[in-house]
């Protein structure tokens, strides 16, 4: 087990686009996550895309099996916000239940943390055994952190056994400190709380959208993970926001249905 350890925004993408990019090289993928991390000036900023598309990126540069983000709420305490898979987002939620893993002591200790499955079962003996079942062997979490504040943390899993390299951690920091610094940079420098409100809507919002998520699965008969990715690509196609979309869905306003079509295709 080991320790060791500054950006900005993601520019929400195309949920379609990790096949396309997987194909290129590791540095070309890392070029293309940073231009997304540097969009920070668009007004209309999707807290919870924004950090999806973190984890997307996490994923296919660090070849990791899954990964998940987590931000520190208006009391200090860590709220899952974003992750992957569904999957994941279950292990991260059991995570913060049982208040022990690598997400909650990177983001504690503000260094990043990675460990074996042996390793991580002295250390988080309610946590890893549960890791271990959702097929997880070897993980991994690094801080969301600017200077000395750590906002959250982000957890990268993978299936086999093998340890992020060195240069592997690297990028991971990197990538996380650019997020850390696209949330709070300029909208924190108009106003101090506005991480919080940020925060606030972006909770909101994530009900919402796990409710839509819910119904699409079993309206439309499929995973809630493909779920997800219709109410992304609606929200993309039709240049609104994933939260607005899903409300939309819960109220019934947008017919299940809807989601399975793309513009210009016939009923």
């Amino acid at each position: 087990m080991s320790d060791s350890s500054a950006g900005r925004r993601i520019r929400p993408r195309d949920p379609g686009q990790g096949q396309q990019r997987g194909s290129g090289s590791r540095e070309a993928m890392l070029a293309q996550a940073f231009v997304r991390l540097a969009d920070t000036l668009a007004s209309d900023f999707d807290i919870v895309d924004f950090l999806h598309g973190l984890s997307e990126d996490s994923v296919e540069i660090l070849r990791a099996g899954a990964a998940g983000v987590m931000l520190a709420d208006g009391r200090g305490g860590l709220r899952l916000i974003a992750s992957s898979d569904e999957r994941m987002r279950l292990l991260e939620l059991f995570e913060l239940q049982g208040a022990q893993g690598p997400c909650l002591d990177a983001f504690s200790s503000g260094r990043a943390v990675q460990a074996s499955a042996a390793d991580s079962r002295a250390r988080w003996p309610v946590f890893a055994p549960h890791a271990s079942d959702a097929g997880f062997r070897f993980m991994c979490a690094v801080p969301l952190r600017v200077r000395t504040s750590v906002i959250g943390a982000l957890n990268l899993f993978r299936g086999s056994d093998e340890p992020f390299t060195g240069a592997e951690m690297e990028i991971a920091q990197a990538m996380a400190e650019m997020a850390a610094i696209g949330l709070i940079q300029e909208r924190a420098l108009r106003e101090r709380n506005l991480l919080t409100e940020q925060l606030q809507a972006a909770l909101s919002s994530r009900v919402v959208i796990e409710q839509a998520k819910g119904m699409l699965a079993e309206y439309l008969t499929m995973t809630v993970d493909d779920a997800f990715t219709l109410l992304r690509t609606y929200a993309r196609d039709h240049n609104g926001k994933l939260s607005d979309v899903a409300s939309d869905v819960v109220d019934r306003k947008i017919p299940s249905a809807a989601l399975a079509r793309r513009p210009g295709r016939q009923s």
